[in-house]
């Protein structure tokens, strides 16, 4: 038996024999994919703003007590998110898609990331289960709206500091962001499935469609622990479709997958998506 970057190798040769035949890819994405561009996961040890876990804000409760708190919160992380770029994973699966598209092929993104890297690496197929920074929802009239203005409303200009803990007075509720309906004017959230509520179900019997004709899947740079995600890939596994895990370390499902690789995925995503158009490779 192989063993060691040999054995990688051989599994990484029988992952392309089975991504080269595949009609319908699909790729389950979460915040490890994005850390390698440089964005924080505000989960676990370490992931605070100010004094906050993402816990402690992301709920209806506390947009209800404090909405200015809140969207600084989003702000900040809108902001960050600017800042940085689509890694060589992002843009491997974006060079995917299309490189499939013209054979008639498919490669689709179901994330549960917030942040629209794959979309700005130029993915089109992307299926956000967790919402997006980048999109808001009237609490009034119940609209949902892209808006990627920085800033998203002028009161926020320079607001989200994780360093200016109280130092600011909270922003009057009608200068946080309003809905651009000039008959409605609510207020508005951002369009991010927050703790205690359900995924939109929309969104879900879209993943529910793509994960139905799925022929092969990666995992990437997610831990399979949140739900309903977390039970995908396995179920996929069950049902015998060709799983590949692709993460920093093994996870809990690792042992239910037909392989897993250990590594930055900016480094092994390019790699095995490379060339899977080639008929060599079939």
């Amino acid at each position: 038996m192989a063993s060691g970057i040999a054995a990688t190798k051989a599994e990484l040769a029988k992952l392309k024999c089975i991504l080269s035949r595949a009609k319908n890819i699909v790729v389950l994405t979460g915040a490890g994919i994005s850390v390698e561009s440089g964005i924080p996961t505000f989960r676990g040890p370490g992931g605070f703003w100010r004094t906050y876990r993402s816990q402690d804000l992301a709920s209806v409760g506390a947009f209800k007590r404090n909405p200015s708190l809140v969207w600084e919160f989003y702000y900040y992380r809108r902001e960050l998110v600017l800042t940085k770029q689509p890694n060589k994973a992002h843009k491997a699966l974006a060079e995917a898609e299309a490189n499939l598209k013209a054979v008639g092929r498919r490669l689709t993104v179901i994330t549960q990331n917030i942040d629209g890297l794959h979309q700005r690496a130029g993915s089109k197929e992307v299926v956000e289960l967790h919402g997006s920074l980048f999109k808001t929802l009237c609490l009034k009239c119940h609209s949902m709206d892209t808006d990627t203005n920085s800033p998203i409303c002028p009161a926020l200009q320079g607001r989200g500091d994780p360093s200016t803990e109280g130092s600011q007075k909270d922003i009057p509720l009608e200068e946080l962001p309003r809905c651009k309906n000039n008959d409605c004017k609510g207020l508005l959230r951002p369009y991010i499935v927050w703790f205690g509520e359900n995924l939109h179900e929309d969104i879900l019997a879209r993943a529910d469609y793509e994960l139905d004709l799925c022929d092969a899947c990666l995992v990437v740079g997610t831990s399979s622990v949140v739900y309903p995600a977390a039970m995908y890939a396995p179920t996929l596994a069950a049902r015998g479709v060709p799983v590949a895990e692709f993460n920093l370390e093994s996870t809990p499902a690792t042992h239910l997958f037909k392989f897993h690789f250990e590594g930055p995925c900016t480094e092994t995503i390019p790699e095995v998506l490379k060339d899977i158009c080639d008929p060599s490779n079939m």
